[in-house]
């Protein structure tokens, strides 16, 4: 009977060494069993006794038989290693289609949602053509390099000079003024045969005004006193009293508050006169308290130029 030996690369030999039967004798005559197809003697070679088992002879279906079981082996140790084989095959080929349909998931995932801060599709209407501004558009530069241009400078613009005003000081209205300014004195305090002549005579045009000399308050306007003529007498405070004599008229009343340089009446010569004059008396410390005018007078500032 043919023997099977496996070898390490899956494949299978055969051997076709058949063992030998030692050789029958032939004592008992041929028959059927005993010869092949060709009718040649199975036992020819043999020293087996006629009184033995007759031997089973070995015909083509025992080599069918091998044959078949040879193909069988193949088929199996085939099966093995294709088993073998193909396992990592469909392993692979089974993550490949996994990996395929995944790519595929991804993309329609892709399609579906946009990947924040990936670019959106524009819509066709945005896409439109812009129609042309109507702004005027630059004219072209010179290719080369631009020439600076100095930059234009604006001329200093002086700023105006602050002029200061000239603003005279206002004189503080004098305390005390001269009665009669500008007229010249015709006669001073002093003895005049044998009298007193108690004041100061301005000699000037008649009906010249009389200025109060400081201010007060009028307490004499009129013809009051004997030898006055018409006369104004001006309370100044302090025991101080002016005198203004000989007048044609008076321009106050008894009572009228009246500043320095006010007019309170016109120059005449009523009265003890021979002329137009006006006789001026300062009283300090009463009334007809005579003192002389000219130093009182120039004591407060007024020079009457005696």
């Amino acid at each position: 009977m043919p023997l099977v030996t496996a070898v390490t690369d899956h494949h299978f030999r055969v051997s076709s060494r058949i063992p030998e039967v030692p050789p029958v004798q032939d004592s008992q005559p041929l028959d059927d069993h005993d010869r092949d197809e060709d009718g040649e003697d199975l036992r020819v070679g043999s020293d087996v006794a006629r009184h033995r088992a007759p031997r089973r002879r070995v015909g083509r279906g025992v080599y069918v038989a091998t044959g078949l079981a040879v193909l069988i082996g193949f088929g199996a140790a085939a099966l093995t290693v294709g088993g073998e084989d193909e396992q990592p095959t469909r392993t692979t080929l089974a993550a490949d289609a996994d990996a395929r349909a995944r790519a595929a998931e991804r993309a329609n995932r892709s399609e579906r949602d946009p990947i924040a801060g990936s670019p959106t599709a524009v819509p066709t209407s945005l896409l439109a053509t812009p129609t042309p501004s109507t702004s005027p558009t630059p004219s072209a530069t010179p290719s080369g390099s631009p020439t600076p241009t100095a930059p234009k400078t604006t001329p200093a613009t002086k700023k105006p000079t602050p002029t200061k005003a000239t603003v005279k000081p206002t004189k503080a209205a004098a305390a005390w003024v001269n009665p009669m300014p500008g007229v010249p004195v015709s006669s001073c305090y002093g003895m005049r045969g044998g009298v007193l002549h108690a004041g100061i005579d301005l000699a000037g045009d008649e009906n010249t005004p009389i200025h109060a000399a400081a201010a007060g308050t009028v307490i004499t306007a009129g013809a009051a006193y004997d030898g006055y003529g018409i006369s104004v007498v001006i309370d100044h405070g302090n025991g101080i009293l002016t005198h203004y004599a000989h007048q044609n008229r008076t321009a106050v009343q008894v009572g009228d508050k009246v500043t320095a340089g006010q007019v309170i009446g016109y120059e005449g010569a009523t009265g003890d006169a021979t002329g137009p004059h006006l006789h001026f008396e300062v009283h300090q410390g009463g009334l007809w308290n005579q003192i002389d005018p000219a130093p009182f007078m120039r004591a407060h500032g007024v020079d009457l130029g005696c």
